[in-house]
């Protein structure tokens, strides 16, 4: 069994998977776009009270960041993706590694605790990226 993250960027899941790519070396594993689904699939908006995103749009997508899988869509596009509740913790080698993921995940973003040594860890910070995605970064070691 397993559990994984599957984010919904509203319309920017393709910005989101290039920034990824950028800043933590995320890989790409799959991407589907709506265009690409058969004809006889149905409208993911079936249900959902929505019409069918544009083509071009992600319907789905998988990245790795490292061993962890991650899920990202489009999904409907219904405006601005909310991520409440959940962060996705970053653990890195060492603090320099920290040092240099936190900046880069900032970049547009918000920084909710500063980088910085802790009871727990040698550095450890919290960040909501330019997409709203909340990170807590820390090193392994």
């Amino acid at each position: 069994m397993q559990v994984q993250p599957y984010l919904n960027f509203e319309g920017r899941c393709e910005e989101a998977l290039e920034f990824y790519k950028k800043t933590i070396g995320a890989e790409v594993d799959a991407m589907m776009r709506f265009k690409e689904a058969p004809s006889d699939a149905g409208s993911p908006g079936d249900g959902c009270g929505g019409a069918m995103p544009a083509g071009d749009k992600i319907m789905h997508s998988s990245f790795r960041v490292g061993d962890t899988v991650v899920m990202a869509t489009d999904g409907m596009g219904g405006g601005k993706a909310e991520f409440k509740g959940i962060s996705l913790a970053l653990t890195v080698k060492d603090d320099t590694e920290a040092k240099r993921a936190f900046a880069a995940l900032s970049e547009g973003g918000a920084v909710l605790q500063p980088l910085m040594k802790t009871f727990f860890a040698s550095s450890f910070g919290m960040v909501a990226d330019k997409f709203g995605v909340g990170w807590m970064v820390v090193p392994a070691t």
